[in-house]
């Protein structure tokens, strides 16, 4: 006797496609979300929003003690993130100190430092040590840093005339040239 065995029916071919392509399309998505977040959220070619960055008492701008970065439009801003505990930062405040000195006189481009983790004894003990004279604050609760998402310090974010970031340089300058170079390719 031959009973009837009913056969188990798979999914169908067009439902197993249908999981691969939802679960591949899903797979593509997860990266650019994290390759996004691993590049940041501000990159060349972005406007910035504004922020504002207070600063250290004898590191004011034009006598205010914060300044906001719609402040400077018309004007190049190069923003340097760094820190008392950073080595690497030791080796670029030279060369950031002598560039903003050949330009701070034509007033068209601005140097700001955000002073990032860090204590104010220790921050105002470093600006003294490498004769920092351009505007410095901290970047407190560290919102700037995390508005550019900096992976870590030296970070410098050259913004041109309108708001726009045009470079970003990780890590520290090798020379005053370097630093001219990039301001250069926004200047009139």
């Amino acid at each position: 006797m031959t009973e009837n065995i009913p056969q188990k029916r798979g999914v169908p071919l067009w439902a197993q496609v249908s999981i691969w392509v939802f679960l591949v399309a899903l797979l593509v998505l997860v990266g650019v979300i994290l390759g996004k977040r691993q590049q940041g959220t501000v990159q060349p070619g972005d406007e910035i929003p504004d922020f504002t960055l207070p600063l250290f008492s004898e590191y004011e701008y034009a006598g205010k003690s914060e300044v906001k970065l719609s402040d400077f439009q018309g004007k190049i801003v190069v923003l340097n993130f760094w820190a008392s505990w950073c080595k690497p930062c030791e080796q670029e405040a030279a060369e950031l100190e002598e560039a903003w000195k050949f330009y701070e006189a034509d007033g068209e481009v601005v140097f700001l430092g955000a002073d990032y983790v860090d204590t104010e004894p220790e921050a105002r003990a470093y600006l003294k040590k490498f004769g920092i004279t351009f505007s410095n604050g901290p970047d407190m609760g560290t919102k700037i840093s995390q508005m550019f998402r900096i992976r870590g310090v030296p970070e410098t974010y050259f913004i041109d005339q309108n708001g726009v970031l045009y470079f970003v340089k990780v890590g520290p300058f090798v020379s005053v040239d370097e630093i001219k170079s990039i301001v250069a390719q926004k200047l009139p």
